[in-house]
């Protein structure tokens, strides 16, 4: 029986959707505005997916300063494009698009200038696994992920670490899901093996 303190599912799923809709006009009117250059539409937008932009730019970098500058870049240059925004897919999807693109291209200048440091205290979920009151047991961890190829990487880091779907990391990426689940096999594959002769140090 519904009460007003327990609705039906159904009931729950209508006012779910009704929620998603009037999220969905609103970015629609403040995508508008930015189109007319409005600051405070530029501003609410960027409010509403900065924190989730600069994750996935963190978890793909590991540095908090590049993390920070890319992040900016990725809005400067989605702003600076929004009228190619053509709502086929979600706004914070066209972002993480352009955030991946971003990212990626500068992890490739810089590869040969030098290596990624990531602190480890913001290490991947992968090493949140390992006792905290080892830190040579981290090293070892976030080296393991840091040695995963470039694509491998990028897929684990978004979908183990961030909880993107398959679905938003291929339209993130530009593949397809079945890229990006193989992609993530290849990557926890890797880690099984590297990880092997870390075991009896995992244990209690």
């Amino acid at each position: 029986m519904e009460t007003e303190s327990s609705p039906s599912p159904e009931r729950a799923h209508q006012l779910a959707d009704q929620r998603a809709q009037l999220d969905r006009a609103r970015e629609r009117a403040l995508i508008d505005g930015a189109r007319r250059g409005d600051p405070s539409a530029h501003r609410a937008l960027y409010d509403t997916h900065v924190e989730r932009i600069y994750r996935l730019t963190y978890r793909l970098t590991g540095l908090e300063h590049l993390a920070r500058e890319l992040t900016q870049d990725t809005f400067v240059r989605a702003f600076g494009r929004i009228d190619d925004f053509r709502g086929e897919s979600a706004f914070g999807t066209w972002l993480h698009t352009i955030a991946v693109s971003v990212t990626l291209n500068e992890l490739k200048r810089r590869k040969r200038e030098r290596a990624r440091d990531a602190p480890l205290e913001d290490a991947a979920m992968v090493t949140q696994s390992a006792p905290y009151s080892d830190p040579i047991l981290r090293e070892k961890l976030m080296a393991a992920v840091n040695d995963l190829p470039e694509g491998c990487r990028t897929v684990f880091m978004m979908h183990d670490s961030e909880g993107f779907t398959h679905q938003e990391i291929a339209a993130a990426l530009g593949v397809t899901e079945g890229t990006s689940k193989a992609q993530l096999n290849r990557a926890r594959g890797k880690l099984r093996i590297a990880l092997a002769e870390l075991a009896e140090e995992w244990k209690p």
